[in-house]
């Protein structure tokens, strides 16, 4: 995926911890991390390890965190 993550719905959809199991808008992203926002607060939640399921355009979007471990800038350019 080639878009910015920032402003998306976004589920946590596989975790081996528990604690990250989660859904709601994506307010930050670093090379390593997504910071979600649900239930008025602020989680962050490393790529690695997890899986994530993007609202984009209505459609749901599978990603591993791992396939998108690059700063946000690099992955824009760098994936097709």
């Amino acid at each position: 995926m080639r878009e910015e993550f920032i402003g998306l719905e976004v589920e946590v959809s596989a975790s081996p911890h528990p604690g990250y199991m989660m859904s709601g808008k994506v307010v930050d992203e670093t090379r390593n991390t997504i910071v979600i926002r649900h239930d008025g607060r602020d989680s962050i939640v490393p790529k690695a390890m997890n899986e994530f399921t993007f609202t984009y355009e209505g459609e749901k979007i599978k990603i591993l965190g791992s396939e998108v471990q690059h700063r946000p800038e690099d992955r824009i350019k760098r994936i097709k």
